[in-house]
């Protein structure tokens, strides 16, 4: 398995992988919806808001996750949101996403990034270091539909203490939809 953040020329089978997950756990509806977000995220977003990291096994690219920029007007650390990841739904349980995950934080970490935030199920996200959250340490650009899966963890040695001012997330991103 390897692991890079180099996908560049392969936007349209990342956009796949994450439709065809998503589909597959959530529906074609879900599915359509996640595959544009992606789609949307690698089209507008600015290089220093995005990374992109993939997992690939014999060149076919089988996990993906997402992080880009989470702005807030009155705090100078540097914060990413991961949304979303995926992972082939037939190698799905053998570990690949928290792999990718914590190569991903471990670049992440490498690049200067002081705060990484999700959106999900905290039992699966605990298992890589994010631990629940509140709004009021870090609010959110919209209100969250379920505010028991707003998690983050520090990536240097502090921490986590609120976040100031309010938030703006990348372009892609900023629908209620997603939160």
């Amino acid at each position: 398995m390897e692991f890079s953040k180099a996908f560049k020329g392969r936007e349209q089978d990342i956009i796949e992988l994450f439709t065809a997950t998503f589909t597959a756990s959530e529906g074609a509806e879900e599915g359509a919806l996640i595959g544009d977000l992606v789609r949307h995220q690698m089209a507008s977003t600015a290089e220093p808001d995005l990374y992109v990291f993939i997992a690939e096994a014999d060149g076919m690219i089988v996990g993906g996750a997402v992080f880009s920029q989470l702005a807030y007007d009155q705090d100078d650390r540097t914060v990413f949101v991961l949304a979303p990841v995926a992972v082939s739904t037939e190698l799905q349980g053998k570990g690949i996403g928290q792999k990718l995950l914590m190569h991903a934080l471990q670049t992440l970490r490498d690049a200067g990034v002081d705060i990484v935030l999700t959106y999900g199920d905290p039992s699966y996200y605990s298992r890589i270091g994010f631990a629940p959250i509140t709004e009021a340490l870090a609010p959110a650009p919209f209100k969250l539909q379920h505010p028991e899966g707003w998690l983050g963890q520090s990536l240097t040695d502090d921490e986590i203490t609120p976040l100031e001012g309010k938030s703006r997330c990348v372009e892609a991103l900023n629908d209620p939809v997603f939160w």
